[in-house]
């Protein structure tokens, strides 16, 4: 990678463009997308089918569970709680997985040493 510097410490836009180029940054972005992508469609999937279930099957989704909780309101709930599961699979990961090779290329990229 390109180490130049502009005048004023800065690095040079072809660092960046070499870094963009570089099979450490290419290897970082397909695992990020091997993680994020399907875990956006799992996500989206279940979000359309509560809204489905909701528009197609009023009986099914008004069915009551117990007192005045009934099936919309446990898929609604579900809702929440699976964006927050999702967070905090996703922050684990990107902790394990994606950070260390993040931080080792922004020490390449500014020249320092570990």
């Amino acid at each position: 990678m390109s180490e130049t510097r502009r005048a004023d410490g800065d690095p040079e836009l072809t660092t960046y463009r070499d870094v963009q180029l570089s099979p450490d940054f290419s290897e970082l972005r397909r695992r990020f997308r091997r993680f994020v992508f399907p875990m956006t469609g799992l996500f989206l999937a279940w979000y359309f089918l509560y809204v489905l279930l909701a528009a197609y099957a009023p009986d099914f989704m008004s069915h009551k569970v117990a007192g005045n909780i009934n099936v919309a309101l446990l898929f609604g709930l579900g809702q929440f709680v699976s964006t927050f599961a999702i967070t905090m699979i996703y922050v684990r990961w990107a902790d394990k997985e994606i950070d260390p090779a993040a931080e080792k290329m922004r020490h390449l990229i500014e020249g320092e040493h570990q």
